[in-house]
Order: C-alpha cells, then structure tokens, then sequence
C-alpha cells in the first residue's frame, strides 16, 4: 500500500507510476486518512491491517523538511505496523531535499524499531512561490524535469518491487543540515498563514481552488473563495487559478504558476 500527500500534482503522478509498475493497489490520500483516523470513521488498527506487506510513504519536500501532514499521519499509523512489513519512502523535489529524509527514517525506526529499506528522492518541477526568490521554473527546465521523472520512477518501483533494503538515494543539496534544521522550523512557525490568502475582482468563482486544497480549507461563499486556519502552504490554489486571481500577500506578485497536468 502507498499512502502519498501532494498539493499540485508531482507526488500524485509519482505515487500513482510506483503503484501501477509495482502492482499495488491505488495509492491513497494522506490528508484524508488522516481525517478519517481523526474523526473515528477509521480505526487506526484497521487501516494498519490493510497495509500489506509493503508500505510506501510519498510526499513533496517543503522547506528542507517532511509536511507536517505527513509527520502527524505517520505517527498515528507506524505503531500499529507489523514488524515483517517492507517500509519505504520517496519524496519529491525541485532541487533537492537537505536531511529531511535522514529525519524522516529516524521517526520511522522510533515507531517501529526498524529503519526504512528504501529512502530515495525525485526531481520535479518546482512550485514553491511563497518566500522572495523562490518562483516556478522555465518552461524548458519544467520540459526537462518532466521528461526525466519516468526513467527515474522506474529504476525505483524495481527496486521497490525486489524489497532492496539499505537505500538512501536522495540528492541532499549542499549545507543540507543546516537548510533543514535552520529553514523548516523557520516555515512551520511563520510559512504558514492562511490569513494572507487573498482574491482579487479578476475571480470567475470556478471554485477550482476548493476543490485542489488538499487540507478541504476552502469553501466557497458568494462566488468568492474563503480560507480556514488549516492550510499547509502548498501553494495548489494559487497554481490552479486559471485567471490568476489568488494572491499570497504581495509574495506571488509577478510569479509563475505551475500544476500537474499530465
């Protein structure tokens, strides 16, 4: 089983290639397990007990670090794993993805005694625009991303599908630890602020942006979209505006936009 957290489409398209090379079974949402588990409509033993003998956890890197989404479901489902499950994880990127991986396996093994036999990165198309200096790609870098991503998917759902252990292929950047130790606290305090999410008159009420938050944070009211405190700054419905009209503060002024498509 794959459970996978995505905002604009890298990870889902991800998830979905290892699921269909590997013969698993559709990979599932994070966010709404989690949602699920929470309000009780699933038992946490349950949904453990439909795992399998192979668990996968995909997400976006965001800031050096694992989405706190991510943190919290994993932390509600890996001790109720069994011991002879196969846990692996895969993370997408723009660039690179700092230590963030090297933590993540240090929660696993906490939880279930046991490190992660495959931890592995893909690069993906960038879409981070919350914080100056960080835009979309080109058009021929995002080309060249793309075009790349398949054959890397690939190498990896074969060694996922052998049950490799002892993996870690994940491009880490340069001052990796500290990008991830000083820069992702930095985003969980102050990079998330759903009060600074804003429409502009240019709004056609698509309601193309509720239905992309990934946290269900939107909802539509008189033709206008309204945020609640629950975002996880994936940035998905500023990218999915198919006018332009959502803004973060003055941050995505002038910026790109950038989702999944294929």
């Amino acid at each position: 089983m794959i459970f996978y957290y995505s905002g604009t489409g890298n990870t889902r398209y991800a998830a979905t290639f290892i699921a269909r090379e590997c013969g698993d079974a559709e990979p599932r949402f994070i966010p709404e397990a989690l949602r699920s588990l929470r309000e009780g409509s699933i038992m946490t033993e349950a949904l453990a007990a439909d795992v399998g003998p192979s668990l996968g956890i995909m997400f976006p890197i965001y800031s050096w670090g694992v989405p706190p989404v991510v943190t919290a479901f994993i932390s509600r489902l890996l001790p109720h794993i069994g011991s002879d499950i196969y846990i692996w994880a895969v993370c997408t990127c723009g660039d690179e993805a700092g230590i963030a991986m090297r933590l993540f396996s240090k929660t696993v093994e906490r939880f279930t005694g046991k490190r992660p036999g495959l931890l592995a990165s893909v690069i993906m198309p960038n879409d981070y625009v919350l914080l100056p200096g960080f835009d979309v790609d080109s058009e021929e870098t995002m080309r060249r991303k793309l075009e790349a991503a398949p054959e890397r998917l690939a190498q990896l759902s074969r060694l996922i599908a052998a049950r490799t252990r002892g993996v870690y292929d994940v491009k880490e950047g340069s001052f990796p630890a500290l990008r991830t130790r000083l820069t992702f606290p930095l985003f969980r305090r102050w990079g998330v602020n759903p009060k600074k999410w804003k429409t502009s008159d240019a709004c056609i009420s698509c309601g193309r942006c509720a239905h992309a938050c990934p946290a269900s944070n939107i909802i539509i009211s008189e033709g206008r979209p309204v945020w609640g405190n629950d975002c996880y700054s994936c940035c998905a419905c500023y990218h999915v505006c198919p006018v332009k009209a959502i803004s973060y503060g003055c941050a995505t002024k002038d910026k790109g936009q950038y989702f999944f498509s294929g």
